[in-house]
């Protein structure tokens, strides 16, 4: 499995051959469209797949659930860093002055660091790696993103690149300040999600949102074991959206 591809290529295991020709011919139509270059970024819809936009609506969805909630949002496992800049977005339209909600992703930028056997035998340390310094892009990415916000000179995103089993305590210990009104997780695996479940559960408050990309999914099973052992799965309604079969969270209260 090529370690940069990772997830996409999990999903399109059960695609139909005529989709996947469809899809790369439409990945040609973006990369040769005739679009001026100064109107591309103005553009992106044209391009965005329905189960992308299906993502974006679901991140908007949570958010809209935090506005009247105080504290940060966070991310586990940010890979790419979409989003990251889409939660950045919202507190712009929402909050634009609320500069206390910072934006903090959390990840490797280098793939699992460890597996565990709760995890199933697919998956492998190493997978979901991003390319060389990505994380220094991402960063840029993001500057750029705040300085069409409000407050610009105000830094309100950060990025904590290592093991998060371990960076996690560290950025707490540092911001005892800290309360989360939403965290994301997109781990995928056992050993990070447990440890962070574990990590953030002092820190959240009525109201605070918990979010997970792949509970309920076989493919990756250490994210619900996870969940189930911090937090018991009785204990709170799990919800979804319909937009997305696999995206889901509870609201704490």
């Amino acid at each position: 499995m090529n370690k940069l591809q990772g997830k996409e290529i999990r999903i399109v295991q059960g695609t139909s051959d005529d989709e996947i020709e469809n899809r790369n011919q439409f990945r040609e139509l973006y990369k040769n469209n005739p679009i001026p270059e100064r109107e591309m970024l103005s553009n992106l819809g044209l391009f965005l797949s329905r189960q992308t936009l299906s993502r974006i609506i679901f991140m908007h969805e949570l958010y809209t659930k935090i506005v009247p909630v105080h504290g940060v949002v966070m991310e586990f496992g940010v890979r790419w860093g979409q989003n990251l800049a889409l939660f950045s977005a919202f507190r712009g339209m929402y909050e634009p002055f609320n500069y206390s909600r910072k934006v903090i992703g959390f990840d490797t930028f280098s793939g699992f660091p460890v597996v565990d056997q709760k995890d199933g035998s697919d998956v492998k340390v190493g997978d979901y790696s991003v390319s060389e310094n990505y994380e220094d892009y991402l960063e840029k990415v993001l500057s750029s993103h705040e300085l069409e916000s409000p407050i610009p000179h105000k830094k309100k995103f950060e990025l904590v690149k290592g093991d998060a089993t371990i960076t996690v305590d560290d950025y707490l210990s540092k911001h005892p300040e800290t309360i989360i009104a939403l965290v994301y997780f997109d781990f995928d695996i056992y050993l990070p999600t447990k440890k962070c479940l574990e990590s953030i559960k002092p820190y959240l408050t009525r109201g605070s949102v918990i979010a997970f990309d792949e509970l309920n999914f076989q493919e990756f099973p250490g994210e619900t074991i996870a969940l189930r052992e911090v937090f018991g799965l009785d204990k709170y309604h799990i919800r979804r959206s319909p937009l997305n079969p696999l995206c889901s969270y509870i609201v704490i209260d």
